[in-house]
């Protein structure tokens, strides 16, 4: 223990610097920060041998999910690792647009993932598991001193991070057929949102789904599309050097009319539409029957038939999940070419659940009320691995942090996508299942999936979450970029740099190779891939890092009580409404309103700067300005 001087259960058998409470992505990456940190870590689960298991899809990154993953990884993370060591195909999404949005994907082992995080939880020092079920966090002057399990533990302890997923008060349903749980088959955990509402948090009811599993042998791959991995697959964490994996295929298919109108006729039925789910579900990831409902002129959606490890004949069939009773969802499917003789093996379900409003939050991811108490992943809000996993790394950092008595740990917008969720769930709010997309980044050319280790591995080594080998190895590589993008800056070939033939979008890198000599062809791939991207987008780069620089001298511009929004051009409608009703005082306060995104923020410095200059001209010219001019 680092700090006895922190008030304590008394009587506690057990103790720890912290306490984890649940042990899906983001538990793991929580108590794997503390460790690394140099804390003591107790991941409390209900169930040691569900460790980071893939509930829905098993499948790691996506669109702006594999840069969270990056950054995972580059602040020290599991997940790449476990998702490289258990992957069964490998694809670059957006591969043929612009390195801003492109983002890796993999298709992993459901088991040999969850295998592989709890192996090395186990062997990670400074991380402690035991499996029981935490009931009450217990506080004293609004400060957590331990936990009480369900078991009669009392476990002393100096912060406590909630992960507790999809299980406070959950409860399942297929068809009319409801059960408490926070999966199918296994139990709620019922005590913590009590527990949580005693403290004061603000609770709100969540929703979300899963889809069918059935058996690959009976399923006729011929009318299908197959969808193979890359031919050359790119590892996610920075420190795989290459994969050597035989991949294994997915495959696409269609609904039909035909499925359209079958769930078209029962819709008012189901339990999304009938009154017996409550909660709000993920307006981007929807339940089948949503689909059907808000598009009933699309006759077709897709649907990704996917394997959920090597060694079993269970497929996932993306775009599918539902909650409509066990007959209907065999009709459903059946419906579906490929997969009219499908057998079922699980059939899809909902579950509702409890989670914190994230505006209870401040930006470390503490709540506001309890000193020492911190969430993470779907308590949150939020939906997904990768999301829940970035925040528990965030938790877990300041978690060790405060232990330690350190400063407080934060990522901006402008450094990683993980400071947009953050940034975003908290100031922002959600009423519904988050998920993050790179069009909510809007720095996202800056924070691209190829460069997270550059970003942030710095960042990491200062705070102590990476060892020197990997900073230097980081350091090294930042160094060789910049060399060469210096030398591209100054070689000419036919009265043009290299650096401005690279701009050239017509350009691609084999045509520079015998312009630049022997220099470009001993670069290595990732030196040439930044030296690329530096220069072909340097423009926009360098107008993005402008943009930054000068809001983030900007917050501190006064805004009258008379201030017109009416008159700044540019202002989305949402941002105005909130501006006129509120009467920020300044930027900085402007900026922590609701609705009010980046880019109003943008808009509306270059206006206070600009009346900036302006009055401070008429101070010296006598002229003066009315409110018309602001």
């Amino acid at each position: 223990m680092n700090d006895s001087s922190t008030p304590y259960i008394k009587n506690a058998i057990r103790a720890a610097d912290v306490v984890i409470i649940g042990a899906g992505h983001a538990g793991c990456e929580a108590a794997l920060a503390i460790a690394r940190l140099g804390c003591d870590a107790l991941l409390i689960t209900m169930a040691l041998d569900t460790v980071a298991q893939m509930s829905c899809n098993p499948a790691i990154g996506g669109l702006a999910k594999g840069q969270l993953v990056r950054e995972i990884d580059a602040m020290g993370g599991a997940m790449a690792l476990a998702t490289d060591a258990t992957g069964i195909q490998f694809r670059m999404l957006n591969s043929s647009k612009g390195p801003a949005v492109q983002s890796p994907r993999a298709q992993a082992d459901k088991w040999a993932y969850q295998h592989w995080m709890k192996r090395f939880l186990e062997t990670s020092p400074g991380v402690r598991m035991l499996q029981d079920r935490v009931v009450e966090i217990v506080t004293e002057n609004e400060r957590v001193v331990g936990v009480r399990t369900a078991i009669g533990l009392e476990i002393a302890c100096k912060a406590v991070v909630v992960c507790t997923g999809t299980f406070p008060r959950g409860k399942t349903h297929i068809g009319s057929h409801q059960a408490p749980g926070g999966r199918f088959g296994e139990p709620a955990a019922e005590e913590i949102s009590g527990s949580l509402t005693t403290l004061g948090l603000p609770l709100m009811r969540l929703k979300t789904g899963t889809c069918p599993r059935v058996l690959s042998s009976s399923l006729d791959y011929d009318r299908m599309t197959i969808q193979p991995g890359d031919e050359s697959p790119v590892p996610f964490s920075f420190l795989t050097r290459k994969l050597e994996v035989e991949q294994v295929p997915c495959y696409a298919t269609w609904t039909t009319p035909e499925t359209q109108q079958m769930v078209a006729d029962i819709l008012e039925s189901t339990p999304l539409f009938n009154g017996q789910i409550e909660g709000v579900g993920p307006r981007y990831c929807p339940s089948f029957e949503l689909k059907v409902a808000r598009f009933p002129d699309k006759d077709k959606h897709h649907i990704f038939v996917e394997p959920e490890g090597r060694y079993t004949e269970e497929v996932y069939l993306n775009g599918l999940a539902t909650s409509i009773d066990p007959e209907a969802q065999v009709k459903m499917v059946h419906s579906i070419p490929g997969l009219e003789k499908a057998e079922f093996m699980r059939f899809g379900y909902a579950v509702e659940y409890d989670a914190i409003c994230p505006s209870a939050l401040r930006d470390t991811l503490e709540t506001k009320k309890i000193a020492g108490l911190y969430c993470a992943g779907q308590m949150n809000g939020t939906s997904g691995y990768e999301e829940a996993g970035a925040q528990g790394l965030i938790a877990g950092i300041n978690a060790a942090l405060a232990v330690q008595q350190r400063p407080p740990f934060r990522l901006r917008r402008d450094q990683a996508y993980i400071g947009v969720l953050v940034d975003d769930l908290v100031t922002r709010g959600t009423n519904e299942p988050y998920r993050l997309f790179t069009s909510r980044a809007e720095y996202r050319l800056l924070l691209r999936q190829d460069n997270a280790d550059l970003r942030l591995t710095p960042v990491a080594k200062e705070l102590g979450l990476v060892d020197d080998a990997r900073a230097e190895r980081a350091e090294r590589l930042q160094k060789e970029v910049d060399d060469a993008v210096a030398t591209a800056a100054k070689l000419f070939h036919e009265g043009k740099t290299i650096a401005q033939h690279l701009r050239n979008p017509k350009m691609e890198w084999t045509d520079v190779l015998p312009m630049a000599g022997g220099w470009a062809a001993g670069l290595s791939e990732r030196v040439a891939e930044q030296l690329r991207i530096a220069c072909r987008y340097d423009g926009y780069l360098q107008r993005n890092l402008a943009q930054i620089k000068r809001v983030d001298k900007s917050l501190h511009l006064r805004i009258t009580d008379t201030f017109d929004y009416d008159l700044v051009q540019g202002l989305s409608n949402e941002a105005r409404e909130k501006l006129k009703k509120i009467r920020p005082e300044t930027l900085g306060q402007a900026s922590k309103i609701s609705g009010v995104s980046p880019a109003d923020l943008a808009i509306l410095s270059v206006r206070l700067s600009s009346l900036q200059g302006k009055f401070a001209a008429a101070e010296n010219t006598s002229e003066t300005f009315t409110e018309t001019d602001r």
